[in-house]
């Protein structure tokens, strides 16, 4: 079995519709594909409506998290899989998270402005076409109007990533994994090893207490070392691993199915969770 544990649609921050995503998945000739859009569960119906016949749908959320402690902060993403979507809790968490990403959006659209860049919010918005609006809008509008050449050029310093930086809106890492575990889900933190926020030992080990179930280790953003050190972290706390593409359409240049989960590990995951099943035959609308 192939199975991708991690992709974006245009519900998000990606460029693929949650059906395109699907047919992606087909194409590329995975068994299992999981829809983790940044804090929503809207594409699910779209994906779950795509599906043809072998492929499962496993319905997810990428929760945009911070970890806490005596004033250190840390930002960190939670995978989170099979949780019941009417989980009224959860639900509050990830409305606030997307209702805090579309001010922090228009704010960065204001710095924009105010640093002669001539980027409005209509035209963002319109990029965006009705979903949250996130920094890959904005860094598509900048392309757009030949300010840069790429979409990736957006999240260097001296655009996005420093010079017209926002703070973004996230849940505590913590009050995450309880409300993700009271849903009935299973959460696996996402790319703990990147070269730009690496998440210490002692992080993830108050992490495993609190119920994390996995660390995300095949990332395109890991290197071979970054990979091993994952693997060992997760054997030494007793935690599952996972690989998948972190796939975003056009807006990067990594492909669907780039990097799998065993499927041991994945079969761990649906046992663990229960507050909805994977999907694996189309869902009529």
């Amino acid at each position: 079995m192939r199975i991708d544990l991690h992709t974006h649609s245009t519900v998000s921050d990606g460029t693929a519709t949650p059906t395109e995503v699907i047919m992606a998945a087909a194409a590329a000739g995975l068994d299992v594909i999981a829809l983790t859009d940044h804090d929503t569960t809207t594409g699910w119906t779209e994906a779950s409506a795509a599906l043809p016949a072998g492929l499962t749908l496993v319905p997810g959320a990428e929760l945009s998290c911070r970890w806490n402690n005596d004033g250190k902060r840390l930002g960190m993403h939670l995978l989170a899989y099979l949780f019941d979507p009417t989980d009224q809790a959860l639900n509050a968490e990830m409305t606030r998270v997307r209702e805090g990403l579309q001010h922090r959006a228009q704010a960065i659209v204001h710095l924009l402005t105010d640093g002669g860049e001539g980027i409005t919010w209509d035209e963002v918005r319109e990029i965006a076409a009705g979903d949250t609006v996130g920094r890959p809008h904005i860094a598509q509008a900048l392309v757009n109007r030949g300010r840069i050449g790429s979409v990736r050029e957006a999240f260097e310093r001296h655009w996005l990533g420093e010079r017209y930086y926002v703070p973004k809106q996230a849940m505590d890492v913590i009050t995450a994994l309880r409300r993700v575990r009271d849903a009935g889900g299973v959460a696996i933190l996402a790319h703990p090893r990147r070269k730009d926020k690496v998440v210490p030992h002692v992080v993830l080990a108050q992490l495993a207490r609190e119920g994390l179930f996995g660390l995300e280790a095949d990332h395109p953003e890991h290197n071979n070392a970054a990979r091993e050190a994952v693997r060992a972290l997760a054997a030494e706390l007793d935690l599952v691993v996972t690989g998948s593409s972190d796939f975003h359409g056009a807006n990067k240049t990594v492909q669907i199915g780039a990097n799998t989960t065993d499927p041991k590990v994945y079969e761990q995951i649906v046992n663990a969770a229960s507050g909805t099943a994977p999907i694996t035959t189309a869902v009529v609308r």
